[in-house]
């Protein structure tokens, strides 16, 4: 079995990564996908957290533009988060794996509350722990959860999961002429305004130098490639 790059992982997933075909909510089968994914990286004896986002079911920031109160639309985005998580985590059980779902909002007949040296203590466990309602706080986003979490834990780098392959000089979705950027500084990311992950997370890893690699979530077993270190995606470092 090959020896992965790193010891503890934090993988963040858009929530748009759990919708499939679909325009709304949960697809079964990419939930058992991703699962899988995870459980294959688990066989490697890394330790595993994931954070993941809301934007299959509701986004507070949009529906802040829309007139709702910022932080109503931003603690209903946090609960929806406890939904993906919950759903992800029951994919992972029917494969055979061990987690807990652990919220910085306490809804204890569901999840447990965020402890950090009892989610260290569920990774040194050989769980993967899934953290759900973002910070637990208004006007912060999923990235910048996934980045605190991080440096709770302690992790070794954050892998954000996207549809695309890395970072681009423009979206290669509109411009075909964008080109994939290999490695950058999260200074660089910050100064010329790429849309990875907010300011806020970017900020938060550069000051800590957590390193983050940015890759292609809809291609099987990248998951597990950039575990190993293979060059794959973009690497933010210091």
């Amino acid at each position: 079995m090959p020896d992965s790059a790193y010891h503890r992982v934090l993988l963040k997933l858009s929530g748009e990564a759990l919708l499939g075909e679909r325009t709304y909510g949960i697809d079964p089968r990419v939930a058992e996908q991703i699962a899988q994914e995870i459980i294959d990286v688990r066989q490697l004896g890394v330790e595993l957290a994931v954070v993941i986002g809301a934007g299959n079911i509701f986004r507070g920031l949009a529906a802040s533009a829309k007139g709702m109160d910022r932080t109503t639309a931003d603690n209903m985005g946090m609960l929806a988060t406890v939904m993906n998580a919950l759903a992800l985590s029951d994919a992972l059980e029917r494969q055979g794996a061990d987690t807990r779902v652990l919220t910085a909002i306490e809804m204890r007949t569901v999840a447990e509350p965020f402890i950090r040296r009892r989610a260290i203590r569920h990774l040194e466990k050989g769980r993967v722990v899934l953290f759900a309602a973002g910070t637990g706080n208004p006007y912060f986003t999923t990235d910048t959860a996934a980045a605190l979490r991080a440096m709770e834990m302690r992790a070794d780098i954050i892998m954000k999961a996207t549809k695309v392959d890395g970072i681009f000089s423009a979206d290669p979705m509109t411009d075909p002429t964008a080109t994939r950027i290999d490695s950058l500084t999260h200074i660089e990311v910050l100064e010329r305004r790429l849309n990875v992950m907010d300011a806020t997370a970017i900020s938060l890893c550069m000051d800590n130098k957590l390193p983050i690699v940015i890759f292609n979530l809809t291609k099987p077993g990248n998951v597990r490639r950039a575990v190993l270190g293979e060059p794959i995606g973009s690497m933010i470092t210091v």
